[in-house]
Order: structure tokens, then C-alpha cells, then sequence
């Protein structure tokens, strides 16, 4: 059981600490309005993963996940709606404030979860890799492991975000931050779209 935690942790780590679309809007939301802007996406990312892992864990998902057609086109709304997100935080204020509708929200989160390709992926290889559905003993515990380290790297870049807003308090620098930010994810949304679809 040990082995399995340690496993778990070393995944979840590698799985979410890496770049894409979650960890950008992290970033960028820490950076424009401070961390606690953003643990309401954070809480609602972690909840989306969380429920997606459950659901393809117990077969509801197998449906869906064995129709390449399905999936494509899921891939395909995903990318729209990073794209969609990338193109509001590119051309944001370039002032550092509060508007809380500029903030990402729980409910976005979470649904953002179910339209990135990258979630998908870590779900179904998590899924078959540590046998999830044989055992809800196992799955309760990878939740509970995966989760938490999630949930931590994800907050770290919301965290690193609202460390370097200190160096972009001019106007033309934060502008210049989110242009870089938001085209980053319209980067990541059009690889995610085209890329070789696996799941």
C-alpha cells in the first residue's frame, strides 16, 4: 500500500505541476488579482478531475471515451474555450485590480476539467495504470492522494503568480505579461485540438 501511495504521489506531482491550460489561468489569475482570486478555480478544478476520475472509474465514461468521434469533439470544444480564455486574459487590463468578473470562477474550474484534453489523459492513464476500477478501496485512496497534490501544485502557480506581481506593477509590463500568457494558452488549446488524438 505504500508503494501504491508513493506511486500515486509521484504521478499526481508530475501530472499537475507541468504547464497547460489550468496552471497558465493559475498563474495569470494570481498574477492580475492575488492568490485568493484564485482558490475558487483551484477548488473547482480539483472537484471537475476528481469527479472525472470517479466516473471513468466506474464505467460511465466507457461510452464516450471508446468513440474517437466523441472525443475528438470534445477535444475540439475544449480548445475553443481555452482559446476563448486565452484571447480574455491577452487583451485584460493592464492594470492590477478586482473585478470580479474578470476572475475565474469554481464552476469554470471544474468544467474546464472536462474539455481539456490534457485532464482526459491524465484520467484514463491513471485510471488503466493504477487498476482503479478493479478496486474502490484503491480508488478512494488514489482520490485522496491525488487530490491533495493536486490541489497544492496547482495553488503553487496561483501562488507564483501573486509573488511576481510586485515586478509588473507598471501598466506596460502586466500588458505585455498577459499578451504572453494568453497566447500561451491559445498555444496550448490549438496543440491540444490537433494533436494525435489518444484517448
Amino acid at each position: 500500500m505504500i508503494a501504491f501511495i508513493v506511486a500515486t504521489i509521484i504521478y499526481a506531482f508530475s501530472m499537475s505541476i507541468t504547464p497547460g491550460p489550468t496552471n497558465i489561468i493559475m498563474m495569470t489569475t494570481g498574477v492580475n488579482h492575488g492568490f485568493k482570486s484564485t482558490v475558487p478555480f483551484a477548488t473547482g478544478a480539483a472537484f471537475g478531475f476528481t469527479a472525472l476520475v470517479v466516473i471513468v472509474s466506474l464505467g460511465f465514461g466507457a461510452t464516450m471515451t471508446e468513440n474517437k468521434k466523441v472525443m475528438e469533439m470534445l477535444g475540439y470544444f475544449g480548445a475553443v474555450l481555452i482559446s476563448y480564455m486565452g484571447y480574455k486574459i491577452a487583451f485584460s487590463t493592464g492594470k492590477i485590480e478586482s473585478e470580479e468578473k474578470a476572475q475565474p470562477s469554481f464552476v469554470q474550474g471544474a468544467a474546464l476539467q472536462w474539455v481539456n484534453p490534457k485532464s482526459w489523459i491524465a484520467c484514463l492513464a491513471g485510471v488503466g495504470a493504477f487498476n482503479l476500477a478493479a478496486s474502490g478501496e484503491r480508488l478512494a485512496l488514489y482520490m485522496a492522494v491525488y487530490t491533495v497534490v493536486g490541489y497544492l501544485c496547482v495553488l503553487t502557480w496561483g501562488y507564483a503568480g501573486s509573488r511576481i506581481s510586485q515586478f509588473l506593477r507598471e501598466e506596460k509590463n502586466l500588458r505585455v505579461f498577459n499578451y504572453v500568457m494568453g497566447g500561451s494558452l491559445v498555444i496550448v488549446a490549438v496543440y491540444l485540438a490537433f494533436m494525435d488524438q489518444t484517448i
